[in-house]
């Protein structure tokens, strides 16, 4: 028998039904009057236990809505809430393709074809091109002006850009389709930059992340900021049209975690019906009157003569396969990240700052 307080074995048996995945993030749970019946308690009990969940940042209460499992369960805090959350999210995509028509034996044939397939590329990675360095990742103006001046100091080479968002580009490299990626993922749990992504996406291997420049992100906002936009929260002011980016990207993700913190969900915001997938296209739906504000990085709102509130300062590193790094073209990459020359023209973006340029990390 269990002989524990009673609020703590109601807030155990939810906790249960949240690993189990029973209770999904976003569900509401039972008011505090039907828990009361249902357990032969008094209502305090519920609230106990209720706040016992809420200090374990498992739910959360708005006033008039109701209590509801978190939207972003915390992955970090051990294994079966991580569990939990990869099955809601498989739970999804499953959902979804069998709403659209596909038979559970198709979906769980696709499913296998696909992590075999990721397997495979993940051991034999393609082959680049002579004289070619792939890159894929976030779009990042100093990724621009590094490709332009890439040959100047690489005997010849080429840096071949795709801009196809953070976690896009640790897919392609994960894929073997390019040689480096771009990232500037946050992670709330630890509150660091990258290497808790490359950890999960590449368990067991040497990865060297290679700074390139912290850069300012903020909102980026018509000239004069005729809105008088100053904090994350201005966000959910009826009818501001919000220019979203694409899903994968940093600063959505990035965006997306400082509105859950503020208590906010990006399915309440206005929102610009389409994606983009640069700063730069943000910026320029921006200037062209199609949306009021979006985020983005300080340099992109200057080109576009557009204002900017600056918010945070992120870190943007290159990741590097340990078998890529030794490549004279990476090499030479290294060392002009290292030079004057490199913190003169990456330090003269605005809202750069090229304190750790080309300084290495590796994660194994």
């Amino acid at each position: 028998m269990d002989t524990s307080p009673l609020y703590q074995q109601i807030a155990e048996s939810l906790r249960q039904e949240i690993l189990r995945g029973d209770l999904n993030p976003g569900d509401r749970l039972p008011s505090v009057r039907s828990m009361a019946a249902r357990w032969h308690c008094t209502p305090g009990t519920v609230q106990r236990a209720y706040a016992e969940l809420s200090s374990q940042k498992l739910i959360e209460s708005r006033r008039g809505r109701g209590t509801h499992v978190v939207e972003l369960l915390p992955e970090m805090e051990g294994a079966p809430l991580r569990r939990a959350t990869l099955l809601h999210r498989v739970d999804g995509f499953v959902l979804e393709t069998l709403s659209t028509g596909y038979a559970l034996d198709e979906v769980e044939a696709a499913l296998r074809l696909a992590l075999n397939r990721w397997r495979a590329l993940a051991t034999a990675p393609s082959p680049a091109p002579p004289g070619v360095l792939r890159f894929a990742g976030s779009h990042d103006p100093a990724v621009t002006l590094l490709a332009e001046i890439f040959p100047h100091f690489s005997n010849g080479n080429t840096l071949q850009v795709r801009f196809v968002g953070s976690l896009g580009g640790l897919m392609k490299l994960a894929q073997g389709e390019v040689d480096l990626a771009g990232c500037h993922l946050w992670d709330a749990e630890s509150d660091t930059y990258n290497e808790p992504f490359v950890h999960r996406l590449f368990p067991g291997r040497r990865m060297a992340l290679l700074t390139l420049a912290h850069r300012c992100l903020g909102l980026i906002v018509p000239a004069g900021n005729p809105a008088g936009l100053a904090k994350v929260t201005d966000l959910a002011r009826p009818g501001l049209r919000l220019i979203n980016r694409q899903r994968g990207s940093g600063t959505r993700i990035w965006l997306e975690t400082q509105l859950h913190h503020c208590g906010l969900h990006m399915k309440q915001l206005t929102r610009y019906e389409k994606e983009a997938l640069t700063h730069s296209e943000v910026a320029r739906l921006i200037a062209a009157g199609e949306a009021d504000v979006g985020a983005g990085v300080e340099a992109i709102a200057q080109d576009f003569g557009l204002d900017f509130v600056p918010l945070t300062v992120e870190r943007y590193d290159l990741l590097i396969p340990n078998f890529v790094w030794k490549r004279p073209a990476v090499q030479a990459l290294v060392m002009w990240l290292r030079s004057d020359e490199a913190r003169t023209a990456i330090g003269g973006l605005r809202g750069y700052e090229t304190r750790e340029t080309g300084i290495l990390r590796w994660v194994e």
